[in-house]
């Protein structure tokens, strides 16, 4: 199957593939319009979501549910510091993050009982089981499962740019591209956009571009489009399918998405003050936080930052996977940057009137274990971690849920992956009920979970 990357450059070389786009487009509307769910999707305050995935694992008692009391081999090393919310502490390397909880809600007892990477990173993306998943093995593929972006795509009108981006690059590494990083069975019409291919020798390629071939310009793109309506007047009295009818709308779209000036503009952070990119921070994560930012506003529905590092070397790591110690979450890849970035976020979409209708949220797949290793750090655990969300109607100033002493296992409201994804569509308008049919026809509710509406 076509992904659109391949299905745009078609479009510039007269052919049969120049009507792959809007096919897919058109599909896109079909699915989103015509679902028997989809007219009883609850009302929703967030237009826009944006994830901050920390891959690899954030400590929850190093960061947002420190405990002081704890023996000291579980005790963290930081320590904790008030916030502008009575009653709520933080690490004490988040001062800026600690200026925002009157904003957000921490949640405190998300839990899974994996802990291993790949199965848990499929899990928090698609909120489907799959424990078979391991390295080289979790390449992901057709047979998967779609994940958040590919489903909020599938409800979601067309629009100049896909409804869901991933920045800078889908979680990948030693050649592979995850499984639950694209919308697998669902299709490539629905893959989010991707600008990069997974780093650390991923044979794949991004899955869009926004770039025409080097040789065709607008004015000999859109001459060709009239070209192929010319044709389409010819052919279409042989073409008795009632689907085929409006391809002219959806033809116009997908060169819309190469020839406009929003499309291209809203990836261009030239644009942007340069006292507000210092702020955000000139490095991969803050600037990716601002373009998230850009991104929504020019109409993305889901963006997903996947926080990773690649060192000169070439090597890809999970940087928030803090075996090797707890000092490493001070460095300039984790809450140096993470810190002023996020609190810049919610100053800017605040600023700008976005934040009620702007949905952040940021976990990664798992917690880690309550010891500390030998080498002062912690592995992995999937029994207990914290999420951040605010906005998109989440009230601001609370915890919802609770660890044991030791920030080891949930003592109050569980939270499964799947709550946290439904919670997500909730805040996003969309039905969690709502069901899908894979190319078997075999029907999916998109998520087995509850949204959490206590939060809003």
């Amino acid at each position: 199957m076509l992904h659109r990357r391949d299905a745009m450059l078609r479009l510039g070389q007269f052919g049969l593939g120049a009507v792959t786009l809007p096919q897919l487009l058109r599909a896109d509307q079909l699915r989103a319009n015509g679902s028997p769910s989809a007219a009883s999707t609850p009302a929703g305050k967030a237009k826009s979501c944006i994830l901050i995935y920390l891959w690899g694992g954030p400590p929850q008692q190093d960061l947002w549910d420190m405990k002081p009391h704890s023996p000291s081999a579980m005790r963290s090393l930081f320590k904790p510091i008030q916030t502008v919310t009575p009653g709520i502490d933080v690490c004490e390397h988040m001062p800026n993050f600690a200026r925002h909880t009157d904003k957000l809600a921490i949640v405190r007892s998300l839990t899974h009982d994996s802990d291993n990477h790949e199965p848990s990173v499929y899990r928090t993306l698609t909120g489907r089981v799959n424990n078979t998943l391991v390295v080289p093995r979790n390449q992901r593929n057709r047979l998967d499962a779609p994940n958040l972006g590919s489903m909020v795509s599938a409800f979601s009108k067309p629009g100049v740019l896909p409804a869901a981006v991933t920045i800078p690059r889908p979680i990948g590494h030693s050649g592979v591209t995850y499984s639950g990083t694209h919308a697998g069975w669902l299709g490539a019409a629905h893959d989010p956009m991707e600008i990069a291919a997974a780093a650390g020798g991923s044979t794949e390629k991004p899955t869009h571009t926004m770039s025409l071939l080097e040789d065709l310009s607008n004015t000999r793109l859109l001459a060709r489009q009239g070209l192929v309506r010319t044709i389409d007047q010819v052919e279409r009295r042989y073409d008795q399918l009632a689907a085929s009818r409006n391809i002219d709308l959806y033809r116009d779209q997908a060169v819309r998405m190469l020839t406009s000036s929003v499309a291209q503009n809203a990836f261009n952070l030239d644009k942007e003050d340069p006292a507000l990119r210092d702020k955000y921070g000139r490095n991969e994560w803050g600037e990716s936080m601002l373009l998230a930012r850009r991104l929504v506003e020019a109409g993305v529905r889901l963006v997903t930052i996947s926080w990773m590092t690649v060192f000169a070397n070439g090597v890809v790591s999970n940087v928030w996977d803090n075996h090797a110690g707890t000092s490493m979450l001070t460095e300039p890849y984790c809450l140096k940057s993470l810190d002023p970035g996020f609190a810049a976020l919610m100053d800017d979409l605040s600023e700008r009137g976005l934040l009620d209708e702007t949905l952040v949220a940021m976990y990664g797949e798992f917690g880690r274990t309550p010891m500390l290793n030998s080498t002062q750090g912690r592995d992995h655990w999937g029994r207990v971690q914290s999420a951040i969300l605010a906005g998109g109607g989440i009230r601001g100033g609370q915890v919802y849920g609770s660890s044991d002493k030791d920030a080891a296992y949930p003592a109050s409201n569980p939270v499964s992956p799947e709550d946290m994804l439904a919670t997500i569509y909730h805040s996003l308008g969309i039905n969690p009920d709502a069901e899908l049919h894979d190319p078997l026809g075999r029907p999916h509710r998109i998520v087995d979970g509850n949204p959490i509406t206590a939060l809003f």
